[in-house]
């Protein structure tokens, strides 16, 4: 499952861009990565991983502007095309899991 992480915070303020900004290194923190601006991705192994990581970013969440969250399957996920100008690029690859015993 990829988890996604789409936000428009305010930026009019130096309050509002401080949550801004650690709002945002929160994801980063939490292992998200940026996509584009505004829009970040996390892989997670199973659907409650994606749940668990729902939910701590709930308790993050800036007093202003409007955070959406949406899970896809890592198929929906690879069907995702990338485009640079006219280029196409590869979609981004699943992380490695770690196994740990």
């Amino acid at each position: 499952m990829w988890l996604f992480a789409m936000f428009d915070l305010p930026v009019k303020t130096k309050a509002d861009r401080r949550h801004y900004v650690k709002f945002r290194n929160y994801l980063l923190s939490e292992g998200f990565s940026m996509l584009q601006y505004s829009v970040y991705a996390r892989y997670c192994a199973s659907e409650e991983r994606t749940k668990a990581f729902r939910r701590r970013i709930q308790l993050e969440l800036p007093p202003e502007g409007e955070v959406r969250l949406l899970s896809v399957t890592d198929r929906q996920f690879g069907k995702m095309e990338n485009y640079y100008g006219k280029k196409r690029e590869p979609t981004e690859e699943k992380p490695e899991q770690i196994l740990l015993f």
